[in-house]
């Protein structure tokens, strides 16, 4: 039993050093090697304080800020321990009484025309910190008359802050929200 037990005991503990010590804490310095930005959350610095990540939206909901996709996680939005969608079926009655909240908060704060899905829906993850430039533009109104400032600047800075598709042809073109609420605090009056 001895000479079975010893070498099987010898191995676990091998095996565990390796593939639970030194694998994993190679992998992380190679990923801060090549990818450091990334490899440390995709922060997004403000005054040398981290605001947020690049990866994972905010709520905002002040009028003088352009507004995100909702977030269905709990118990608070944008909670990354507690990523996922609502599971709510389309004809689910709460899904539709969250989705036309929202619509009448944008109809309330000047949005005359149609809500986009990805302002009046949660993404998958709950996550989501892009939106699309349409929906960035449909709220160019409300966050320029909250700030004081002329539409076609806000429009400008939207324009400045719309990423292409991923490779030019993966995905849609979007705007990362907080980093553009960030560039809309530099803008003075």
């Amino acid at each position: 039993m001895r000479q079975t037990l010893r070498p099987a005991l010898t191995l676990l503990i091998a095996l565990s050093i390796l593939t639970g010590l030194i694998y994993p804490l190679f992998l992380t310095a190679l990923a801060h090697a090549a990818f450091p930005r990334q490899a440390d959350g995709s922060l997004i610095e403000r005054d040398g304080k981290p605001v947020g990540s690049r990866l994972i939206g905010q709520n905002f909901s002040d009028p003088k800020y352009f507004w995100g996709r909702l977030s269905a996680t709990s118990p608070m939005p944008y909670n990354g321990a507690a990523s996922g969608g609502s599971n709510l079926a389309a004809t689910n009655p709460a899904l539709v009484d969250q989705a036309k909240g929202r619509v009448e908060a944008l109809r309330a704060s000047g949005a005359t025309a149609a809500a986009p899905a990805d302002l009046a829906t949660a993404s998958a993850s709950g996550l989501d910190p892009d939106i699309r430039p349409q929906s960035t533009l449909l709220q160019v109104a409300r966050v320029a008359h909250a700030r004081g400032l002329d539409e076609a600047r806000v429009g400008a800075l939207v324009a400045n802050h719309t990423e292409g598709p991923l490779l030019g042809f993966l995905g849609e073109p979007r705007v990362n929200v907080l980093e553009l609420n960030i560039a809309l605090d530099a803008i003075k009056p």
